[in-house]
């Protein structure tokens, strides 16, 4: 006969049943069981917050960092002539350190005067696709959707829903530099 059989569990005799063989079981042999349980639980929770927060804390750090937007030198001046649009590549000043050519990014800077400087980012305001510039037109097309932005970086045709991004540039020492920053697309 089991040890709980004649009466239910809970009903303060103190002791318990073993699910297999259903004999009764002791006190501390309960306890010793809880001990054992909670000597499971406890690292088991620990390791996985040892491991969770971090990866937690990986994830949604870049989301609430502030912009981080340096000067970064594109060239001599005296490269750039007046009147043309030329793309260049500078690398991004805040990359991880396995990034490779990937931390390298594009613009299309344009020489309007003697010191006067427009860049113009390469994504499409759209969805972010490189556009690319055509002199034979003067104008920049999008090859994913058909995006047209006239040269001074409004929207032509298409479906962009504003204008190219601009960066801020300056002249330092003869040398022209574009403040990085983040480009919003979409």
């Amino acid at each position: 006969m089991s040890c709980c059989s004649d009466h239910g569990h809970g009903e303060g005799h103190g002791h318990g049943c073993s699910p297999q063989s259903g004999e009764p079981i002791s006190v501390q042999e309960m306890n010793r069981r809880k001990f054992l349980a909670l000597l499971s639980i406890v690292p088991g929770a620990i390791a996985t917050a040892a491991i969770g927060v971090p990866v937690a804390g990986f994830v949604v750090a870049p989301i609430f960092a502030p912009e981080k937007r340096e000067w970064v030198s594109l060239g001599a001046v005296s490269q750039f002539k007046i009147g043309d649009t030329i793309q260049v590549t500078y690398k991004d000043p805040s990359p991880l350190p396995w990034a490779g050519v990937t931390a390298n990014n594009g613009a299309y800077v344009r020489r309007t005067g003697e010191n006067d400087f427009i860049a113009f980012a390469v994504n499409c305001s759209h969805l972010g696709c490189p556009v690319r510039w055509i002199a034979s037109a003067n104008l920049f097309m999008c090859p994913c959707h058909g995006g047209v932005y006239y040269s001074d970086g409004s929207v032509a045709a298409g479906p962009p829903p504003r204008a190219l991004s601009r960066y801020n540039v300056r002249i330092e020492n003869g040398e022209l530099q574009l403040q990085t920053q983040e480009v919003p697309i979409g």
